[in-house]
C-alpha cells in the first residue's frame, strides 16, 4: 500500500495553481448525459473520483475520451438505466447520477453509494425530492433503489440546504415538462457552476446561488464548453499548510470569495493574505494565533470540509481553538492522527478543543478521509522529522498530484 513520506519542519514558500473543482466536476459529469450533443469541459482535476464518474458515463452509454484537463463526452447513446453497486460504492458522488439517468431514461436503478465514512448522510431527501417530481421509487435489499415515471416540475422543498440533493432536483426537472421551484436550496459555488454549465447546454436555471431556485423544463438541449471552476477546498487546504509552516504563497486561478470565511480566520490568527483577481497571496511571519471558535454551516458559513486542514493548523497556534462540526457526526476522526505528532486535542461528541503545542513531530499515521488525510499532510509539514501516511486513496480523491505541488512549494515529500 502507497504511503507519502515528508520530511516536516520547512516553510512553504512558491506559486502553484489550483486544480479543477471535485464537488463540481463531478455532478457535471453526470450532467453532462443530458446534453444533446458533445460535451467539452476543461479544467478537470486528475482525480480518482474523476475517474470513477468517467467510468460511470462509459457504462451508461456515453463515449468519454481524456485529453489531459479536458474530457470529451458524447452522450448521444448513453440509454443504460442501471448502475452496478460496485461502480456505486466507488464515491459518494455516484448519486448525483440519480437524477440524471431518471431525466435522461425515465428510470434507473442504482444502489446507495460510497465515499468517506464520516457518519450517516442518508440520501433520503434526493428520494423525497424525486418523488415530488412524480417518481415512483422502490428501496429494495441490498440498499438497492429503482425509480420510474414521467417527470413533471413541482415546488420541492428541502428540510437542509443538501447540496446532493438540490443537485439532483436540478439535474432531475431540466428536462422535465413544467417549472421546478427548490426552496432552501444549497447555494455553494458548485451549484452556481452546475448551473451555468446547464444554461450552456440549453437548460433554463435561475437563481442558484441563492435559497430558491427556478429550473423551465426544455424539450432540447445541445452541446458544449465549459470550465470547472477552481477547487476552494484545494486552495484553503494549502492556505493553511502555508500557515502552518510560517510560508508564503501564491495560488492562482483561484475565486478569493469562495474563501471568505477561512481567509478571515487566518487573517485573525495572524496571516497576511492580498487578492488579485483570480490569485490569492498569502505570508505568514510569525507564529500563529487561536483563532474565535469555528462553526461549520452550509455555504456562505465555514466548509465542514475545511474543518480538518484548519484544524491542522491549529496545533500549532499560540493559544485555544474550539471547533464545532454541524454537518457530520464523525469529522474528528483525524484528531487521532494529529494527536500521533503531538498536538492537544479534546473531543466530546461534535465539539473538539484544540490547544496550540510548540511543535509537533513526526510519525507513522493513516488517513480515515480525504479531508482528514489532507489535515496529516499538514500537521507533518509543520511538524519536525519525517512522518507517513497510509491510505493514500482517500487523498487521491481529491489532491491531484499533491505531491508534486508540495514539491514546487519547497516540501520534501514522496511517495512510495
Amino acid at each position: 500500500m502507497s504511503k507519502l513520506w515528508i520530511s516536516g519542519g520547512r516553510r512553504l514558500e512558491g506559486e502553484i495553481t489550483v486544480q479543477g473543482a471535485k464537488n463540481s466536476v463531478l455532478p457535471l459529469l453526470a450532467a453532462s448525459i443530458l446534453a444533446g450533443d458533445e460535451v467539452v469541459l476543461e479544467n478537470c482535476p486528475d482525480l480518482a473520483d474523476v475517474d470513477s464518474a468517467i467510468d460511470i458515463l462509459r457504462l451508461l452509454g456515453a463515449e468519454v475520451k481524456r485529453d489531459k484537463d479536458r474530457i470529451h463526452i458524447n452522450p448521444c447513446n448513453a440509454a443504460q438505466s442501471e448502475v452496478p453497486p460496485a461502480y456505486m460504492r466507488r464515491m459518494r458522488s455516484s448519486v448525483i447520477f440519480l437524477g440524471a439517468v431518471l431525466a435522461r431514461t425515465g428510470s434507473a436503478c442504482m444502489s446507495f453509494p460510497g465515499g468517506c465514512e464520516l457518519g450517516p448522510r442518508p440520501i433520503d431527501m434526493h428520494l423525497e425530492a424525486l418523488r415530488t417530481l412524480g417518481a415512483q421509487i422502490v428501496e429494495e435489499e441490498r440498499n438497492v433503489i429503482r425509480c420510474a415515471g414521467q417527470l413533471k416540475g413541482a415546488r420541492v422543498r428541502l428540510r437542509f440546504p443538501s447540496v446532493g440533493a438540490t443537485e439532483n432536483v436540478m439535474l432531475a426537472s431540466c428536462t422535465c415538462d413544467g417549472e421546478t421551484i427548490i426552496e432552501n436550496a444549497a447555494r455553494e459555488p458548485e451549484i452556481e457552476d452546475l448551473a451555468g454549465f446547464l444554461n450552456a447546454i440549453g437548460c433554463r436555471v435561475r437563481g442558484a446561488g441563492s435559497p430558491v431556485i427556478l429550473i423551465e423544463g426544455v424539450k432540447k438541449t445541445h452541446g458544449a464548453r465549459y470550465r470547472v471552476i477552481a477547487d476552494r477546498i484545494v486552495a484553503g487546504t494549502y492556505c493553511c499548510a502555508a500557515a502552518a509552516t510560517g510560508g508564503m504563497v501564491t495560488l492562482d486561478g483561484v475565486e478569493p470569495s469562495h474563501l471568505a470565511h477561512l481567509t478571515q480566520a487566518l487573517e485573525a490568527a495572524g496571516c497576511s493574505i492580498a487578492v488579485d483577481d483570480d490569485r490569492l497571496h498569502l505570508q505568514m511571519k510569525q507564529r500563529l494565533r487561536a483563532v474565535a471558535p469555528v462553526v461549520t454551516a452550509p455555504y456562505p458559513g465555514f466548509a465542514t470540509d475545511l474543518q480538518a486542514p484548519l484544524m491542522a493548523a491549529m496545533t500549532v497556534a499560540q493559544g485555544q481553538t474550539r471547533f464545532i462540526e454541524t454537518i457530520f457526526e464523525n469529522r474528528f476522526q483525524h484528531a487521532d492522527g494529529l494527536r500521533a505528532m503531538g498536538a492537544d486535542i479534546v473531543t466530546d461528541g461534535r465539539t473538539a478543543w484544540v490547544n496550540g503545542v510548540g511543535t509537533l513531530h513526526g510519525a507513522d499515521t493513516t488517513a480515515t478521509d480525504l479531508r482528514g488525510g489532507a489535515s496529516l499532510v499538514i500537521a507533518a509539514l509543520a511538524a519536525h522529522g519525517e512522518s507517513s501516511i497510509g491510505a493514500l486513496e482517500h487523498l487521491d480523491r481529491g489532491y491531484a498530484h499533491l505531491e508534486q505541488q508540495l514539491r514546487a512549494l519547497g516540501a520534501v515529500c514522496e511517495r512510495t
